[in-house]
């Protein structure tokens, strides 16, 4: 597995997938004390939302270091490729934090006080996540089919 250690954007997204897994731990022992709380015995919203994103985004910076270093592709186009969605995980963790600890809504688009804003960054999500990937994706197919 040292091979992931030869790679700048493999090590990006092993370190962010290891903040994020982290942060999940950290939001799931915030989720217990929440519940623990509640006469329901249930967290916020957001609380569950920023736990079981947090989780899934580690993994999901651990698929994206393995096809970093699997790619084709110069290291900086890599890099730019795997800096991209995972900075958008981290923006989303960040919000979902936010809305948790303000326990005010359940639905942030249908409670935004810009929506045209909040639309603008999720389309701009949407291209640096699936584009980002989508590089990495066809560098890998490049090596493949050239090997």
């Amino acid at each position: 597995m040292d091979y992931l250690l030869t790679s700048t954007a493999a090590c990006i997204a092993l370190s962010a997938s290891g903040i994020f897994f982290l942060t999940g731990l950290i939001t799931g022992a915030w989720k217990y004390a929440c519940m623990r709380k509640s006469p329901k015995f249930e967290a916020p919203f957001y609380v569950n939302t920023a736990h079981r994103a947090a989780l899934l985004y580690a993994f999901a910076a651990q698929l994206i270091a393995v096809f970093a270093t699997l790619s084709a592709f110069s290291n900086w186009v890599n890099i730019v490729a795997t800096i991209s969605p995972l900075l958008f995980f981290a923006i989303g963790i960040i919000h979902y934090i936010q809305l948790g600890l303000t326990t005010e809504s359940n639905n942030s688009l249908r409670d935004s006080t810009d929506v045209a804003k909040d639309y603008m960054i999720l389309n701009v999500l949407a291209v640096a996540e699936i584009g980002g990937f989508t590089v990495l994706l066809l560098g890998f197919f490049v090596r493949l089919f050239n090997s």
